[in-house]
């Protein structure tokens, strides 16, 4: 891979994949979280419990991130998000295995962490790659994406997590079953996010110096 930074459309490229992912990842709960509800037989304050951990991560997280960005810069901390996102889905496969509601908790407020540093880092990244006239036009796009990732997930967690079928003779067997559900849809989300991680490390995209370079002083 060559040591040359990558041009700012690259780099929109790859920041707009981002987005499309955190998108995708927090809409997914909308249909992970009634899969839940009827594998743990979670009540409604349980059930609202899940949402709780996971946008509360963002008001536990959001000071934290900002001084992450401030020690590492714009790039660095959208590969730590990337990184930490994908750990957050990684920890679904645990709690699968072991139907373990408070497993499942402790994955959503991970996952929602990572997303958290995504969205401190991101969007002022967007805004900063290229000429600052064109700012918002960059950050539309982005968030477009972003709607796109929003409007795909419930069509691919609706096929891959929601179960079929009744509990017959042995409910746990049912229970595990349906908790494997999960598994292959989050690992997938993992290996995308890690992967978004190494093209950002890979490509070189320019840190924030560089991009702040490109914008013309008033």
């Amino acid at each position: 891979m060559s040591e040359r930074t990558a041009s700012n459309g690259v780099a929109l490229a790859v920041v707009t994949a981002v987005f499309f992912m955190w998108g995708f990842i927090t809409v997914l709960n909308d249909v992970l979280i009634p899969h839940l509800k009827a594998l743990f037989t979670l009540n409604y304050a349980e059930t609202m419990l899940i949402q709780f951990v996971f946008f509360g991560a963002y008001f536990v997280m959001s000071l934290p991130a900002g001084r992450v960005i401030e020690r590492f810069g714009y790039r660095s901390s959208i590969v730590i998000g990337l990184a930490v996102t994908g750990l957050g889905a990684l920890l679904f496969v645990p709690a699968a295995r072991l139907v373990s509601y408070g497993v499942f908790l402790g994955a959503f407020f991970v996952l929602a962490s990572g997303i958290t540093l995504l969205q401190v880092a991101a969007n002022p990244y967007a805004s900063l790659l290229g000429d600052a006239r064109q700012a918002s036009a960059r950050l539309t796009l982005a968030q477009a994406l972003n709607s796109l990732g929003t409007m795909l997930a419930p069509l691919f967690g609706g096929m891959l997590i929601l179960g079929v079928g009744e509990p017959g003779a042995d409910v746990a067997a049912f229970h595990a079953a349906q908790a494997a559900l999960v598994t292959p849809p989050y690992l997938a989300i993992a290996a995308a996010l890690f992967a978004l991680a190494f093209l950002v490390r890979a490509f070189r995209l320019p840190e924030l110096r560089d991009a702040e370079a490109d914008v013309p002083m008033p």
